[in-house]
């Protein structure tokens, strides 16, 4: 007979328990760092999570072009978070409206603007982002130095899958 341990492993050599093995625990752990970002009493707490992404895409773009106005224009945006730019104009505006982002001219196209992230937005998203990590730190530290080994070993490879 074989154990649920054993029947678990075996399910996982197959690429479609593999798959459904990773689609579980990643949502799972997708789904409990959410519950980190919306603790009580903050203010990033009342952004939903397509407005708190566009937020942080914004707070990472921010700053890292001299040579044009830093930032992403709305386009860019929706099309980095896989969204009809309708839907993005109306994250944006609940972004603006909170004093989380700001719209500037751009640099060489006057027919556009550019979003950059504000001040109180760079903290909200970083505010977060320590919340996050500190959770995630504890939970490491819970794991063998083998198992947080494979992990380590395994970042690189979960991040090529989120970007095909």
């Amino acid at each position: 007979m074989m154990t649920l341990t054993q029947a678990s492993t075996s399910q996982t050599r197959s690429d479609v328990g593999l798959a459904t093995g990773l689609r579980i625990s990643i949502a799972r752990l997708a789904r409990r760092l959410r519950v980190e970002r919306t603790a009580q009493g903050t203010p990033e707490s009342e952004l939903s999570d397509t407005q708190f992404a566009a937020l942080s895409v914004l707070e990472r773009h921010t700053g890292m072009t001299p040579e044009r106005n830093t930032g992403m224009t709305p386009g860019e945006l929706a099309e980095h978070e896989k969204v009809q730019p309708p839907s993005m104009t109306r994250v944006i505006a609940a972004l603006e409206e909170r004093g989380l982002v700001m719209r500037v001219p751009h640099s060489t196209d006057r027919r556009q603007v550019v979003l950059s992230v504000t001040e109180e937005g760079r903290t909200a998203v970083q505010r977060v982002r320590r919340r996050r990590e500190a959770w995630l730190a504890k939970r490491l530290k819970e794991l063998t130095p083998q198992e947080r080994a494979t992990l380590r070993a395994a970042a690189p490879i979960l991040e090529k899958l989120s970007q095909s």
